[in-house]
């Protein structure tokens, strides 16, 4: 096959309608979009008479579920067949009557392009035909269900709004608008997906926001090349700094006071219409180690637990790494009696200590992946018992040892303390691994030289991923690992936020 041929097109469509047009006749217009939307037992098409004239015939085009069924009833059917209109009125003023006076709807737009009234039919839209009238009205009529607004299941607090975004485009930036009350809050629509014409939402605060930033963000999204956007995901992946590295140079949430307090900074963001998960950029690493509950209590004790986090990360890709270099190669740094304690436990282990590492690390992240996977309460109770059962089982089959469940244990458990880091410390822990395995402890010394110097070259949109990490800056480290208290931090981040850096107002305290 060659590249022109339709069938692999990433722009064909189910029907061509290149060569069609809207006729004057109400039949054959709805005659072209049976044609257009053949094979759809999903499309809805209804001859409607006035009671009062049977010269007015009217007909109204949609997708079944689509629709709000007793908006349209309300706003089109009812009125248009209970209208008295003057007879022998010319179609174009009778059209007109019916957009201005008649149909009640807020969105109201005329088109005679029938690509656009198949996307407004595929979108929920109603189509609008008169007969002896060569045009349509689009009726804004959508009234599909969609999820509730609820709470997020990954990323918890137990302090502050509770609230998530959802599935649907229009309620997140509803949501939005609830917690950023100010016309200077701006939003871009565009469609991405040849295919599933994905609905997009570029949003930030144009007093804030770069120019810079939100100009180059637009040609990222602008060059993206393909048939359907089904999550935000997609879109993060595409537009990405650094695809080859593990590490995420694009924020993401599911939190709108999470947004509304990145957009705050200078950030911008990218709703997706079918994803409850928002994108932010410019995304810093130190971000990984935040939580929005950070804000809401005392900043001693938020402060406190970012440096919990902190450790957390540290410990998880370090600690498996470290035992093995000091057990197979450093044995001098290990206290007498803990040695001959640890030796004792290994007498009758078959494997060696860098294979036991590795079989018992991949146990545990089967066990939290099936536990994710599964129903919640099954999935809990898996994760607990299978782990209980099968590390107490080794352990007496002597397969492995004692410490390294310990040390594997303390590695997942730490692990969790930082969700959006479990990949990156996930590969970053087996490089350690093996470097440890080899060299020792210079060999784990060179992964972390090497992960420092890897860190230390991403950019998020053209802004240092390590930005904040290592500046002493008092106006940059206020909000960093440790969060200073609200009155403090009177300025934004520069680099991030292009334009008006004044948080708050200079006060004095006491």
């Amino acid at each position: 096959m060659t590249d022109k041929d339709p069938d692999n097109s990433a722009d064909a469509k189910p029907q061509s309608t290149e060569s069609e047009s809207l006729s004057p006749s109400l039949e054959k217009t709805i005659d072209l979009f049976k044609r257009i939307f053949v094979n759809d037992e999903t499309l809805r098409t209804r001859m409607i008479h006035n009671q009062h004239d049977d010269q007015i015939r009217v007909g109204i085009i949609y997708i079944e579920g689509m629709i709000d069924k007793a908006f349209v009833h309300e706003t089109i059917i009812r009125p248009v067949m209970n209208i008295q209109l003057a007879s022998g009125a010319e179609p174009d003023v009778m059209m007109s009557r019916f957009r201005d006076q008649v149909i009640s709807a807020n969105n109201v737009t005329e088109s005679e392009d029938v690509d656009t009234l198949v996307d407004a039919i595929i979108s929920g839209d109603t189509v609008f035909v008169l007969d002896g009238y060569q045009g349509a009205l689009i009726i804004s009529s959508q009234g599909w269900k969609a999820r509730s607004i609820s709470t997020s299941e990954t990323e918890k607090n137990l302090k502050g709004p509770q609230e998530a975004f959802t599935e649907s485009l229009l309620t997140n930036l509803t949501l939005l608008r609830r917690k950023i009350k100010q016309s200077d809050l701006k939003f871009r629509f565009q469609e991405i997906g040849t295919r599933t014409h994905t609905r997009i939402s570029i949003c930030y605060l144009q007093s804030l926001a770069s120019e810079k930033i939100l100009k180059e963000l637009g040609e990222r999204l602008d060059r993206i090349d393909i048939d359907g956007i089904l999550d935000s995901g997609y879109i993060q992946e595409l537009i990405s700094d650094e695809p080859y590295s593990p590490f995420e140079t694009i924020g993401n949430t599911e939190r709108p006071d999470v947004v509304a307090g990145r957009l705050l900074e200078g950030r911008i963001a990218v709703f997706v219409d079918g994803s409850p998960v928002v994108l932010t950029v410019p995304y810093l690493f130190v971000e990984a180690f935040q939580v929005s509950e950070d804000y809401y209590i005392h900043y001693i004790q938020a402060s406190f637990n970012r440096c919990i986090r902190v450790l957390g990360a540290f410990i998880s890709v370090s600690v498996p790494a470290i035992f093995i270099a000091i057990l197979t190669y450093n044995q001098e740094m290990i206290p007498t009696q803990l040695l001959i304690s640890i030796s004792a436990a290994r007498i009758s282990v078959p494997f060696p200590t860098i294979v036991e590492a590795f079989m018992m690390l991949a146990i545990f992240e089967i066990l939290t992946e099936a536990g994710a996977r599964m129903p919640t309460p099954i999935g809990q109770t898996a994760s607990i018992v299978g782990g209980l059962v099968l590390g107490q089982a080794a352990v007496e089959a002597r397969i492995v040892s004692a410490p390294m469940v310990i040390v594997v244990g303390i590695t997942g458990i730490t692990a969790l303390l930082n969700v959006k880091l479990r990949g990156p410390a996930i590969i970053a822990r087996v490089i350690f691994l093996i470097l440890a395995s080899i060299l020792g402890l210079y060999g784990y010394f060179i992964g972390i030289l090497g992960l420092i110097v890897h860190l230390m070259g991403l950019y998020s949109f053209g802004v240092p991923y390590m930005l904040t990490i290592g500046n002493i800056s008092p106006e940059v480290i206020k909000d960093t690992i440790l969060r200073g208290p609200w009155w403090g931090m009177k300025l934004r981040t520069p680099v991030i936020s292009g334009k008006n850096r004044k948080r708050m107002a200079s006060r004095k305290r006491g």
